[in-house]
C-alpha cells in the first residue's frame, strides 16, 4: 500500500481538502445509500405499497442525515486531528448522507409496484458504481477493489431487509 506523504503546501492543502471535505462527503454518501436500503426494501417486500417505501426511505434519509451530522460534528473539534470545522464537516457528512439516501428513495414515488423496485434497483447500482468511482479517485484505490467493498456492503444489507421484507409480507 503507497503511503502519502505531504512536503509541500499544495500537498498540505489537498490533504486538508481530503480531511475536510472529501472523507465526510465519502462517509455521507456511502452511509446514506447503505443504511437507508434496509428499511426502504424491507419496507416495500412487505407491503408492496411503493408509497409507503417512499415516505420510509424520506424519514429515514432525513433521520440518518440529521444523525450523521451531529455525530461527525461531535467527533473532534478539528484542533487536534487538523479535519477542519466540525460544523462544516457536520454539514458535508449530514447533507451526504441524506442525498445517498433520498437518490434510491425517489423510483418508489412510481405507483407501480413492479416498475418502482425496477427502478430502484438501477439506482441502487449506479449509487455503488459512483461510490466506488469516488473512492478510487481520491483515495487511490483501484476502482475493483473499492467497488466489491461497496458492493458487498450492499448485499449484505439488500440480502437482509429483503428476508426481512419478505417475511413480513
Amino acid at each position: 500500500m503507497r503511503h502519502l506523504r505531504f512536503h509541500t503546501d499544495r500537498d498540505l492543502h489537498s490533504r486538508a481538502f481530503l480531511l475536510q471535505r472529501v472523507q465526510p462527503a465519502l462517509s455521507g454518501l456511502m452511509d446514506g445509500s447503505l443504511s437507508t436500503l434496509a428499511p426502504i426494501f424491507a419496507v416495500v417486500l412487505a407491503t408492496h405499497e411503493p408509497h409507503t417505501a417512499f415516505f420510509t426511505g424520506l424519514a429515514t434519509a432525513i433521520g440518518a442525515g440529521v444523525s450523521m451530522a451531529f455525530s461527525e460534528g461531535l467527533s473532534d473539534t478539528g484542533d487536534l486531528t487538523g479535519r477542519g470545522s466540525p460544523y462544516v464537516r457536520g454539514a458535508i457528512t449530514g447533507g451526504g448522507t441524506f442525498l445517498g439516501g433520498i437518490f434510491h428513495t425517489l423510483p418508489f414515488l412510481i405507483a407501480n409496484y413492479h416498475a418502482a423496485i425496477a427502478a430502484a434497483v438501477v439506482v441502487v447500482a449506479v449509487e455503488l458504481v459512483v461510490l466506488a468511482w469516488l473512492r478510487y479517485t481520491f483515495f487511490e484505490t483501484t476502482f475493483a477493489r473499492s467497488f466489491v467493498s461497496v458492493a458487498v456492503g450492499g448485499a449484505i444489507i439488500s440480502a437482509l431487509s429483503a428476508g426481512l421484507g419478505i417475511a413480513a409480507g
